[in-house]
């Protein structure tokens, strides 16, 4: 989905002119961006709130390896970033097809031959990743693009090189309640296993157009990760077994992404097992990209001003209100400082109250 700039974005990011937003969360926003020769390109940005931070700047330099090493087959090729300028940024190319999450809510649950092939090609992903020493640690299905080519992984901000236990401290907090592993949920160790933990309930949620543990409230969601028995209603029964090993609490009972490849199979052609419904909606993105042209929105209106004073002379007080100042105590003006005071605070909360008449 492309959202039109803010007043307050930048206009470019190293030597690419934003075009739009693609989305963003608290740590940084995502743009579309155009190279001078008409390259398209996808620009993580940091908040500038952030950029002074050493330790983020670590983690979004990390960010950076992490998606050089699964490169263009299994991820959004990496093209440019630069992690040391005033707002690091990374540019990656421009994949043209929804995230899995906005698929699954266009086709509804997708085929069994389709999940089996998406869950094929994200084992040699991940198993690219693995063999590198660096676990992902936040798949889900927002982090899954699906395109002709085969899902890519992207989003590696929270990934981490295997027993960096300094990085682990600073990520502690981490990840998607929703698809995390038990240990990670714990604040345990997160290895290979979790990625493969969350790649069963990223299948799931292909499979069945819900997650293994539900929804709710992070607390909830943590309990159910650690505790409960996933939910596999809706799954193919074949499927059953397979994602239910990959869904075991003990990491030492979930298959190694090369043995879940072979329990998938899904061995086609990636563009083959895909329906007609997201082809059709990848064709349609990639054509989009060419048609959008910059849109900025304008600043929010200024707060009202106070309003002014009519012209002319005010009408001098009463004697019934010039007697009550005149015996009026020191508390009492005391307390018309505290009343005055209040009042303005309140014209922060109401704004569009009338001032009140003397």
């Amino acid at each position: 989905m492309h959202l039109p700039l803010h007043h307050d974005d930048p206009r470019q990011l190293g030597p690419y002119r934003l075009v739009a937003r693609l989305g963003g969360g608290g740590m940084g926003t995502v743009y579309l961006g155009r190279s001078p020769s008409g390259r398209t390109v996808a620009l993580k940005a940091v908040h500038p709130r952030f950029a002074s931070d050493e330790a983020f700047r670590v983690r979004f330099r990390l960010e950076s390896d992490a998606a050089r090493v699964i490169g263009g087959d299994h991820g959004a090729g990496v093209v440019d970033a630069d992690p040391f300028a005033p707002r690091p940024w990374l540019a990656t190319e421009y994949v043209p097809g929804p995230p899995l999450d906005e698929a699954v809510e266009l086709c509804g649950p997708l085929p069994e031959r389709t999940v089996r092939a998406l869950g094929a090609v994200l084992c040699r992903a991940l198993g690219r990743l693995h063999r590198s020493d660096v676990v992902h640690r936040d798949l889900k299905p927002s982090n899954v693009l699906v395109s002709v080519d085969g899902p890519k992984l992207i989003d590696f901000g929270v990934a981490r090189a295997l027993g960096d236990d300094r990085l682990t401290r600073l990520g502690a907090a981490a990840g998607t309640p929703a698809y995390m592993s038990p240990e990670q949920a714990a604040g345990a160790e997160h290895t290979s296993a979790g990625d493969v933990f969350a790649l069963g309930g990223v299948l799931v949620f292909a499979a069945t157009g819900h997650g293994p543990f539900g929804g709710g409230q992070a607390a909830d969601l943590l309990y159910r990760v650690r505790y409960a028995a996933p939910d596999l209603s809706g799954l193919p029964p074949a499927l059953v077994p397979v994602l239910a090993r990959c869904l075991d609490k003990d990491p030492a009972r979930r298959p190694s992404t090369g043995e879940l490849a072979g329990l998938l199979g899904g061995e086609e052609e990636f563009a083959a097992a895909l329906t007609d419904t997201l082809l059709a909606d990848i064709a349609r993105r990639a054509t989009e990209i060419w048609r959008l042209q910059p849109h900025r929105l304008p600043p929010p209106p200024e707060t009202a001003d106070a309003p002014t004073a009519t012209a002319g002379p005010r009408p001098g007080p009463s004697r019934r209100r010039l007697l009550a100042i005149a015996g009026a105590s020191a508390l009492g003006v005391a307390a018309a400082g505290t009343g005055g005071w209040a009042w303005w605070s309140g014209r922060g909360e109401h704004a569009d109250a009338p001032a009140p008449r003397p």
